[in-house]
């Protein structure tokens, strides 16, 4: 039986450093590339030697895809294109081939500008990859080579997020990357076919979070920021530079317009010129409110939001300040969270999921004392928030999506394991269908029982209405009697005289025979009344017909008696159908088998 094998060589029972290797159909395809923030040693990237201990990944990949730019999805792919080495294709759409290059540019001047490291890749070996990019059309099916499909769907997320559902003869897995099944202030929400895959693979962030309504949040969040700008205090909101940093800054623009609101907002500078060209270039994956008004108004203009300057930290008075990354572990947002930390009056808002090791996650979980570079420790005296705006899909989102594609198997990847292990007893219990969570370096391997598509002719449909079968429906299977055609690598099934007509063949005429043995003391003639007289009040609805020549007919059934030659108390009975009557033709024979109950005469 076809085998589907995947195996994770980050994301496995974790977040961040997502790589998944797929084997199907004899074609081996990487998905995704990324890095993991917590970690500064080797096991920031995926560990290749998996795939091989020595060569190059290029005769062991058919493709690699990549679904969206955030680094902890594609940090990793210069270092496994240039310095591994692999020359294949790489795949991801168009909005992400444009980003993905600057977030893994100011990701290389971080790690070996500031922080010194070797043994890094360099600018040229990113421009170096980039060129094997093949940039993906949303819903546009690309053929990788002969057998090997691909095709791109809307994930959310962020600006050209996409799922992808890989195509290998009549097997198929879907990979969602991140995804948001709720739309919100710039992006649509996720959507998929009901392309019932072998199996799905998803991402699992907010396993056991179902969220509250977004409006709640969104007013939670400008009260915070509102009360502490009015205290006098300064607030610092880590983000990333492309995706919930628009979210909320079109959030607070609005909100800064309607309340007359004086205190100054700051954006790390560069980035948000760079994010806001790409949303106006990108403008189809925005969502259709942005779309309508970009004409008059660009959502992407703020007038209240201006570039930030390092020396703005030490201003006094109120600020709200939108630096990047996300999750406090370096760059502009650590060092203004360094200068703010110590008074009570400033707050910190963290708006998304901080992976293990970061500094953000240490904060949230209630660390008062830091332990930073150098053996310096800070104290942490700033109000800190956690606000859910993440762009992740909650367990209702993961449910919503399985209903959609519909697939036959189930894998939890980029989750924590606790979480993943409440998530999949829900999905086991509520779908019936198995459910896997491998670990990094474990592998799954799914059997595909692969289904035959069958075109069906309009008459043959017909005709089995007319019948008064139930309604086609895909959940229930049923049996349909016809001729199967095979014609041009396509399979029809048709009436046996329409294959007939279209075959040029003469029709022949099968009859089956049976011989039943039943002890009845009476004449032959009596048995075949008797007979007659039994089937009358067993079968209602049929036509039953005592003839002259000595049988009797039940619709094209003939049934014969004739007493053994050895005892004339054995009648032998011969029973005769064509085959359209064959499960009657069965019946019968069952039923005469039993006998002819006494009291019939």
């Amino acid at each position: 039986m076809p085998e589907i094998k995947v195996t994770p060589l980050g994301a496995g029972q974790d977040v961040g450093r997502s790589c998944i290797l797929v084997s199907i159909g004899g074609k081996n395809i990487m998905l995704d590339c990324g890095m993991h923030m917590g970690y500064n040693d080797d096991r920031r990237f995926p560990d290749f030697s998996y795939i091989t201990q020595n060569g190059r990944l290029t005769d062991f990949l058919d493709c690699v895809i990549i679904s969206h730019f955030h680094l902890d999805h594609c940090g990793a792919l210069p270092f496994m294109s240039e310095m591994v080495g692999y020359d294949g294709p790489i795949y991801m759409t168009h909005p992400t081939k444009a980003i993905c290059p600057i977030l893994l540019e100011d990701f290389r001047k971080i790690t070996v500008d500031k922080k010194g490291e070797t043994n890094f890749f360099t600018s040229q070996m990113i421009k170096d990859c980039m060129k094997k990019v093949v940039p993906l059309n949303l819903h546009q099916t690309v053929q990788v080579d002969d057998e090997l499909e691909i095709k791109a769907y809307y994930a959310g997320h962020v600006l050209g997020a996409a799922m992808v559902h890989i195509k290998v003869g009549l097997e198929s897995v879907v990979y969602t990357g991140d995804y948001n099944m709720t739309p919100d202030r710039h992006l649509g929400a996720a959507w998929i076919d009901k392309c019932r895959p072998d199996m799905l693979i998803s991402e699992s962030t907010y396993a056991t979070t179902i969220r509250d309504s977004k409006r709640c949040r969104e007013r939670d969040f400008l009260k915070k920021v509102h009360e502490s700008i009015e205290r006098g205090g300064k607030v610092l909101i880590p983000v990333f530079a492309l995706g919930r940093a628009q979210e909320l800054c079109i959030l607070l623009e609005t909100f800064w317009e309607r309340m007359n609101l004086k205190a100054p907002i700051y954006f790390s500078t560069g980035l948000t010129e760079k994010a806001n060209h790409y949303y106006k270039l990108f403008i189809t994956w925005t969502n259709q409110k942005i779309r309508k008004t970009f004409v008059q108004r660009n959502m992407f203009e703020f007038k209240h939001i201006k570039p930030f300057d390092r020396s703005y930290a030490d201003n006094p008075g109120p600020m709200v300040v939108f630096a990047t990354p996300g999750m406090l572990h370096a760059g502009q947002s650590l060092q203004i969270f360094k200068k703010w930390a110590g008074h009570e009056k400033n707050m910190v808002i963290m708006p998304g999921y901080c992976v293990q090791g970061t500094i953000g996650h240490k904060i949230l979980n209630g660390q008062r004392k830091l332990e930073l570079e150098g053996r310096s420790t800070l104290e942490v005296k700033l109000q800190v928030e956690y606000m859910s705006f993440s762009a992740h899909a909650d367990a209702k989102g993961i449910m919503q999506l399985i209903r959609m594609a519909e697939p036959r198997n189930m894998l939890l990847v980029h989750g924590e394991a606790v979480k993943m292990e409440f998530l999949k007893g829900k999905i086991e219990q509520e779908f019936s269908i198995d459910c896997h969570m491998p670990a990094n370096g474990e592998t799954v391997t799914v059997t595909t029982n692969p289904s035959v598509p069958v075109d069906i002719s309009l008459n043959l449909l017909k005709r089995e209405m007319a019948l008064g079968g139930p309604l086609p429906d895909p959940k229930k299977p049923r049996t349909m009697h016809g001729t199967l055609i095979m014609k041009e690598n396509s399979l029809k099934l048709v009436s046996s005289e329409q294959a007939l007509k279209e075959l040029g063949l003469n029709e022949h005429q099968l009859r089956f025979t049976c011989r039943v043995q039943l002890q009845d003391p009476h004449s032959d003639s009596d048995t075949l009344h008797r007979i007659y007289a039994h089937l009358k009040s067993v079968l209602k609805g049929y036509t039953i017909q005592h003839l002259p020549d000595g049988t009797v007919m039940v619709e094209s059934i003939v049934i014969k008696v004739s007493s053994s030659a050895e005892d004339a108390n054995t009648k032998v009975l011969l029973l005769s159908w064509s085959y359209q009557d064959e499960d009657l033709g069965s019946f019968l024979s069952t039923l005469l088998k039993k006998g002819l109950p006494s009291g019939i005469c």
